[in-house]
């Protein structure tokens, strides 16, 4: 996991940047949607493959205590010097939550990082996730469909959103336009 990645980053190669780029006002009003019946302070935030944290620092500018966690080092660096927030970030694997000591979170934050994983990858986050979620805790997940080209990854069906999060209850699933669903 993450060794392509890895390479991207190494020569520049990141497209679901500029992705997010041109998502930015979809994105913020999915964050709108989801603060709007909290009181403030908001709580603690992870960003779940937060690449170079770009979304760790909209919500920590928003007013969250927020944490974004990548597995690839480049990525985090790269957070870090960028940052202009009180976000921290921190170099982790999302299927091993629990060795990263990380604390509990009220609201996390999936932007393209579990639909790359194999299922027995995306039960293991689900799993740490599920151990670090505060009652009421919220996910937000954008993720592709399952699809077999190459190149892409390979997506997240409900049935299997569904049994990786079994004890969490789904409030929607919306097949947002490409605009709206910035890729990994």
């Amino acid at each position: 996991m993450g060794t392509g990645y890895a390479l991207a980053y190494r020569f520049g190669i990141t497209p679901w940047e500029r992705a997010g780029k041109t998502a930015e006002a979809s994105f913020s009003a999915l964050l709108d949607r989801e603060e709007v019946e909290r009181s403030r302070p908001l709580g603690r935030a992870l960003d779940i493959g937060c690449r170079r944290g770009l979304h760790t620092d909209e919500l920590a500018t928003r007013g969250w205590e927020t944490v974004g966690i990548d597995n690839i080092p480049r990525a985090i660096d790269a957070a870090t010097r960028r940052a202009t927030s009180s976000a921290s970030f921190v170099v982790a694997d999302v299927t091993d939550l629990a060795a990263a000591r990380l604390g509990t979170f009220d609201f996390f934050l999936d932007v393209g990082c579990l639909h790359g994983l194999s299922p027995a990858q995306r039960l293991a986050a689900a799993s740490g996730i599920s151990s670090l979620a505060n009652r009421d805790a919220t996910l937000l997940m954008l993720a592709f469909q399952p699809t077999r080209t190459p190149l892409i990854p390979g997506g997240v069906a409900r049935p299997d959103r569904e049994t990786a999060f079994g004890g969490w209850d789904l409030l929607r699933s919306n097949r947002p336009t490409p605009a709206a669903c910035p890729a990994r």
